[in-house]
């Protein structure tokens, strides 16, 4: 991850001199907060909005290199058992002291029913407390990178949860929230002191944080704006200090706008199309008694007859970079080796008249409208493409908590076709192969967001392979050879990794992170 290193140095070096006075940074993103439970959606927007309140026992720097957060030092004092020696003297902002007892509690809550988070920690992890400030987690079998994901493993509370009757992770499909989902108590630089859910929510500094402060904001105000002309507008007028994501096409009357400026880099997230391959007949569509995405042929017919060029520059102005693989290259040294399927209308035909639909089918497409850069314009797109060769799409576009709601496990995988997309935890192809590619079974064990349903036992065995193996070539080979088995069978459809675009006046200073996380910490207003 060093591409960042020298733009966030820079932003760090910046935040560090400062001796700015105390500022309120008022912002807008696409879509909307809503539950404030950590565990409950597996979201980075959310995730990140939770981790300026709420901390793990690590964290990530702004080029997205693993250090201490609550725990000040780990070490693995035997092959399969990690010892975190925890910080003292840190405070919940309620002033309940942050102790073992809260990571075993959360140790627990994080993995159980409702939680969307539970790949943080597999289920076979033991749990121990050495001391009020020691914890080891004991494993079944060694796991170089346990640890990888625990920048969004964020600790709650287990007095604070217990007392208000929340241990009982409210999900993203359940509409009867519980006292966690519309309050918050974690440890981080800011508190949240009001909170209207998909409206508006408040965050205030943290007088008594633990860590150096290298910020200068006293507030932070964040109101949803979905429409992107009027997240635009807010921004030039004076409104916003920042906002994202800016639609590619306005980038350039941001950047000429007098005070203010686009923010732009490369983004880590792959953005994907699934097709549901475990149901013997599709929920959605007008094929019955059969479900024509268990044949590879037509899953490989969909991919042909996308045009990617053609959303990359007419949908995505070049603030894209098609991929062949369901991760970024920056995260995989040997992506060079794949290439994409070649757009082919005509072979795409081909396959659905050998496949037995020479005439096409009918299949309803899920898709959020507020999610992702242009996400339900490039829905639009893949729907004519396929109309072409004779598939026609019900698209079905809603916000995201709605979207969420229906196609996670919490809402039975309740989908047919749909958009999705995925930035690896822990920058690293086992959280790729795990979450997306593990087989699953109709309880949702295995790859939880697996929701299409792929299987292929090999690359379950691969996966298991990778994660507990140190020597990094064989490792490598381990991911290459599940890569060629989920490619050629294609188990979803890669489409790009996005860029980010972030509008921001040009007296705020940001650490533009390539997950696409903001942190407030890192903001500096003059």
């Amino acid at each position: 991850m060093r591409y960042r290193v020298a733009a966030a140095a820079a932003v760090i070096a910046a935040l560090a001199g400062t001796s700015a006075s105390a500022e309120t940074l008022k912002f807008a993103f696409q879509g909307t907060l809503n539950q404030l439970d950590p565990y409950s959606l597996n979201e980075s927007f959310t995730l990140g909005m939770h981790g300026n309140v709420y901390e793990g026992l690590v964290r990530l720097t702004p080029d997205l290199q693993i250090e201490p957060s609550l725990a000040e030092r780990w070490e693995i004092i035997e092959p399969t058992r990690w010892r975190f020696y925890l910080r003292e003297g840190v405070k919940f902002h309620n002033g309940n002291d942050f102790t073992a007892e809260d990571v075993a509690f959360s140790a627990e809550r994080v993995r159980s029913e409702g939680s969307d988070v539970t790949t943080r920690l597999a289920p076979d992890v033991k749990v121990e407390i050495v001391d009020d400030y020691t914890v080891d987690f004991v494993l079944s079998a060694p796991n170089p990178i346990l640890h990888s994901e625990w920048g969004t493993w964020l600790i709650m509370d287990k007095e604070w949860t217990e007392a208000n009757d929340a241990v009982k992770v409210t999900s993203a499909s359940d509409t009867s929230p519980n006292y966690a989902s519309l309050n918050a108590n974690g440890t981080g630089p800011f508190k949240i002191t009001s909170h209207e859910p998909g409206v508006r929510t408040v965050y205030e500094k943290n007088e008594n944080w633990w860590d150096e402060v290298k910020h200068n904001l006293t507030r932070v105000e964040f109101t949803p704006i979905s429409s992107d002309a009027t997240r635009v507008a807010a921004l030039l007028s004076g409104e916003m200090d920042m906002v994202y994501p800016i639609p590619v096409q306005d980038i350039n009357r941001v950047n000429s706008n007098d005070g203010t400026s686009a923010l732009t880099g490369p983004e880590l997230r792959t953005i994907f199309l699934g097709m549901d391959q475990k149901r013997d007949e599709l929920l959605y569509s007008d094929v019955k008694g059969k479900n024509p995405f268990k044949d590879v042929r037509v899953r490989k017919a969909v991919y042909q007859a996308i045009d990617i060029e053609a959303i990359k520059t007419k949908i995505m102005r070049d603030l894209a970079t098609p991929s062949a693989l369901m991760i970024s290259p920056f995260l995989f040294e040997h992506s060079d080796e794949f290439q994409r399927f070649p757009y082919d209308p005509e072979a795409s035909k081909a396959l659905l008249a050998e496949a037995g639909y020479p005439d096409g089918f009918s299949v309803g497409m899920d898709c959020p409208n507020d999610r992702y850069v242009n996400d339900e314009a490039i829905c639009q797109a893949v729907a004519s493409f396929l109309a072409r060769v004779g598939i026609k799409v019900d698209l079905n576009a809603q916000p995201k908590a709605q979207y969420f709601a229906k196609i996670l496990a919490s809402g039975g995988y309740d989908t047919s076709f749909y958009l999705l997309g995925w930035t690896p935890g822990s920058f690293d192809s086992y959280n790729v192969l795990l979450n997306l590619h593990n087989c699953r079974d109709d309880a949702g064990n295995g790859g939880p967001f697996n929701l299409g349903g792929y299987c292929n036992p090999r690359v379950d065995e691969l996966s298991k392979l990778i994660l507990s193996e140190n020597d990094q070539e064989k490792r490598n080979a381990y991911i290459t050879e599940a890569y060629r088995l989920t490619t050629e069978e294609v188990s979803h459809i890669p489409l790009h990794q996005q860029g980010l675009a972030w509008g921001v006046a040009d007296n705020v200073s940001v650490a533009q992170r390539a997950d696409n996380y903001f942190k407030f910490r890192h903001v500096v207003k003059n």
